[in-house]
């Protein structure tokens, strides 16, 4: 192996440049003969214990009963409850602003509702029946109908 020198002039520094060519070139051959290194020598397979093997674990593999495979889609047994109308009782209304509160019968939530979504004669303390629909700040008041 080479000695790390200090060289003086040009002529040893090619010299040097030369032996570590050399040394490499060397190391190289070494690798080479040693044997060829695949892909699959690289490989290494981790068990369920976390040990390392080169080869892959077997598995004992699961038997699927050909009768247990549903391909198809569920019935869709009733409404879900969101799409169930609601009942209650317009809690604030302002008309000029355009938009109002009821107050539901059952859980007394206040859902907010815009007067888009209510008939036009609509007032504080009038009975509804309403659906919801997620808003961008909770759940709005939908399809309001003046119950009489």
């Amino acid at each position: 192996m080479s000695t790390n020198r200090i060289t003086s002039n040009k002529r040893d520094r090619e010299k040097a440049k030369e032996e570590k060519r050399k040394e490499k070139q060397l190391r190289k051959e070494q690798r080479q003969s040693a044997g060829t290194s695949s892909f699959d020598d690289m490989i290494a397979y981790q068990d369920e214990f976390g040990q390392f093997h080169d080869t892959p674990p077997e598995k004992p593999k699961e038997e699927i009963d050909v009768n247990d495979i549903e391909i198809s889609i569920p019935k869709q047994s009733e409404m879900a409850d969101d799409d169930l109308p609601l009942s209650g009782c317009v809690d604030y209304f302002n008309s000029s602003k355009g938009f109002g509160f009821i107050k539901a019968d059952d859980s007394q939530e206040k859902f907010f509702f815009h007067i888009s979504m209510a008939p036009d004669n609509i007032a504080e303390g009038d009975k509804v029946t309403f659906e919801t629909e997620r808003g961008p700040r909770g759940m709005n008041a939908v399809n309001i109908i003046i119950i009489k």
